[in-house]
């Protein structure tokens, strides 16, 4: 399958996971979650489906543990959703903490920021 079609199959499938999750799902465990992307494998077997979780750990744990228990609800959903797909794939859903990391090294930036403003570098003629 060409890597075109691949990614208009991720991108439909992380629209409807997406949806599913903020306006189906009611399970209380689920907090604030967002589907960030989903990475199909080339046979269409597996999809590998990133979720960006808000919250404490535990809840971001009670929300990831909440959201695997509902993969089988969730497949049955892209079923219905993408009827023309003759197998919908096996869904492998992780926790995406490219946000977090993103969010620790603009804090570090600020700390540069701050010291600089605190503490001016010198210049090689001021010395």
């Amino acid at each position: 399958m060409s890597k075109q079609r691949l990614q208009q199959v991720a991108d439909t499938m992380q629209r409807i996971l997406g949806e599913v999750i903020q306006k189906e799902l009611k399970d209380p465990r689920v907090g604030f979650a967002t589907v960030t992307r989903v990475e199909v494998s080339a046979d269409l077997q597996h999809a590998k489906v990133y979720i960006s979780v808000m919250g404490t750990p535990e809840e971001r744990a009670a929300t990831m543990a909440a959201l695997t228990h509902a993969r089988g609800f969730l497949r049955k959903r892209l079923a219905d959703e993408m009827g023309y797909m003759r197998f919908i794939p096996e869904l492998r859903l992780v926790q995406d903490t490219s946000l977090d990391y993103s969010m620790h090294l603009e804090q570090v930036f600020r700390e540069i920021q701050h010291e600089r403003l605190v503490n001016p570098p010198k210049l090689d003629d001021e010395q």
